[in-house]
């Protein structure tokens, strides 16, 4: 049987036997009202059902295709954001960490830290975002065995984080393509870890626009109803007001008006594979 013992963050547990847990919010931080209204609604969704949740969204993204694309708006201002979200909503916060440096500010304010794909293999970083007190969400790389994720895992532990997810977000299938192989969700719970499945990134297509990552967002909810069903202990979703204005991964986050729906149906989906798993 699958592991992934639970971890508690912000009071509330995220692992084997527990209801869905949610991390939501656009890409990237843009209009400071605009994110504030977001995390409302997608926090109000899932009290109305019961579910923790974790707004997410980074301060900056290293990761573009075009030197010109929007970043964000950089780590004090993204703070000092993510904190009046943080302290008016009343939920924990999720960001991403590209150095060691940021770790221990970004901690300050976020609860969850999270290792971008492409860096999950980074010592220094992995070791600084270990020694940070919080939890640390480690996204599995697009060229990452799943197994191999207990040496990010194990980088982790050795900074003194005993409270790890790991996430998968596709595999490379040749150039400019993901593939998810839904065998890694078990594969990464008998490490004895809670698994996120993110279903934004997963549908994306790197460079296949040019100058920027295009994607298929109509499989968002396909690929999400096969993460929860695969046993993933929390689902992570990109999610926008209004995806085609969208200053980052226009191609592939979920429009707002859809989250609701989509998120009552996981939830039901993911109380099914909980009686299945304690049979």
């Amino acid at each position: 049987m699958p592991t992934a013992t639970p971890v508690t963050i912000a009071e509330r547990r995220v692992g084997r036997g527990q209801p869905l847990y949610v991390i939501a919010g656009p890409c990237v931080l843009e209009d400071p009202d605009e994110m504030l209204r977001t995390a409302e609604q997608l926090a109000r969704a899932c009290s109305d059902l019961g579910l923790a949740y974790c707004f997410k969204s980074s301060y900056l993204k290293d990761n573009r295709t075009s030197g010109s694309s929007y970043r964000g708006p950089g780590l004090e201002s993204g703070l000092k954001l993510l904190a009046r979200i943080k302290d008016a909503v009343g939920v924990p916060v999720l960001t991403d960490v590209h150095a060691p440096a940021e770790c221990a500010p970004a901690a300050e304010v976020a609860d969850i830290l999270q290792i971008p794909a492409f860096l999950c293999r980074q010592s220094s970083l992995l070791e600084a975002a270990g020694r940070a007190g919080c939890a640390v969400n480690l996204k599995k790389g697009q060229m990452v065995a799943a197994a191999d994720m207990t040496h990010g895992a194990a980088k982790l532990a050795a900074g003194g984080c005993d409270r790890v997810l790991l996430t998968e977000r596709g595999s490379f299938f040749g150039y400019r393509d993901l593939v998810v192989d839904y065998r890694s969700v078990k594969v990464m719970r008998d490490l004895d870890r809670p698994v996120v499945f993110d279903a934004t990134h997963s549908v994306q297509m790197p460079g296949s626009t040019g100058d920027a990552t295009g994607g298929r967002p109509e499989l968002i909810p396909l690929l999400a109803r096969c993460g929860v069903a695969a046993g993933s202990d929390a689902l992570f979703l990109e999610v926008h007001p209004e995806p085609a204005r969208a200053l980052c991964d226009a191609a592939s986050q979920l429009p707002l008006e859809r989250f609701a729906g989509m998120i009552a149906r996981l939830a039901r989906l993911r109380e099914l594979v909980n009686e299945e798993e304690s049979v």
